[in-house]
């Protein structure tokens, strides 16, 4: 997350503390402004433009919004043990200098064939976009792809444009778009003091049970709480497991991590075949809870 992110995220923090009358009065004083939906099976999506979340930035606080019917899904940026991620192609638009799609924190979904992660009802993916000249007008063109499933999964695809005005720049923004930035885990810079945070990692890749140990603190209770593995170049890490404080793995604990919000989790690497080459990646953690999300990048010894 780059700075001008982890100065939303800030922001965020300070406008959360403005009561509901002054949420209100943003309300009535934001000018967002959306795309009609498009209606697909079982969904539909839809283009939202907005003022950016720092006051006077040189950037729009967009967003993506899918609504989904009753019972379906759809995924994260990384599915799980099955699914499709969303895909956003946003090669269609003019005057962008930049563009970044943020993803509120997910939920793991289980199954009987496989655990998945992502949303159920609807989610609002927040879009920082960034113009090459900010006097003139931004056209949004985005062809999206996702994955709408139930039983089954149903590839959905849209095709949403928008225009983003200079004059949303001065205007206050959408209370809904700042509930769903707040949603976005925050990195260690930005962290809140009630966000989980990773207290201890560890790797044990040689022998015949490799496997990945991960232990978190979440300060307001471990209800909901969960973590995502991600790892870069297309490499595939099994989902965690949550496990007991005595881990099945034997292992001493450090008399640090006997507090009672911590929560031990463990990667079972031994079935992708994989876990050499993990030496020497950086994975990205995602922590999450009832209570905030945040995420952190963990290098494997």
């Amino acid at each position: 997350m780059g700075r001008s992110l982890k100065a939303l995220c800030r922001v965020v923090a300070t406008l959360g503390a403005v009561g509901l009358a002054g949420a209100a009065a943003a309300q009535s004083r934001a000018a967002a402004q959306a795309s009609a939906w498009t209606e697909l099976l079982n969904a539909r999506a839809r283009l939202i433009g907005g003022a950016p979340a720092v006051p006077g930035a040189p950037s729009y606080l967009a967003g993506v919004e899918i609504a989904l019917d009753e019972g379906w899904k759809t995924y994260w940026r990384m599915p799980g043990d099955a699914g499709v991620p969303p895909n956003f192609d946003w090669s269609g638009s003019s005057n962008v200098a930049a563009l970044t799609v943020l993803y509120p924190a997910p939920r793991r979904m289980s199954e009987p064939a496989a655990d998945t992660v992502g949303y159920k009802h609807a989610v609002l993916f927040p879009i920082e976009v960034v113009p090459k000249d900010a006097s003139q007008p931004v056209r949004l063109a985005l062809a999206l792809e996702f994955g709408v499933c139930r039983e089954i999964c149903i590839p959905a695809e849209a095709r949403l444009s928008l225009a983003l005005t200079p004059a949303e720049m001065g205007q206050q923004p959408s209370p809904a778009m700042l509930t769903a930035l707040e949603q976005v885990p925050r990195p260690a810079a930005s962290r809140h003091a009630e966000d989980p945070r990773v207290t201890r990692a560890s790797a044990f890749l040689e022998g015949g049970q490799p496997h990945l140990v991960v232990v978190a603190r979440f300060p307001r209770g471990d209800h909901g709480a969960d973590l995502f593995v991600e790892a870069p170049d297309g490499l595939y890490v099994p989902m965690a497991r949550r496990m007991p404080t005595a881990s099945s793995v034997g292992e001493a604990r450090p008399e640090a991590d006997n507090g009672n919000d911590l929560v031990h989790f463990e990667v079972d690497l031994a079935r992708t075949g994989n876990a050499h080459e993990l030496k020497g990646k950086t994975l990205r953690l995602t922590l999450v809870s009832d209570t905030g999300a945040s995420e952190t990048g963990w290098t494997v010894p």
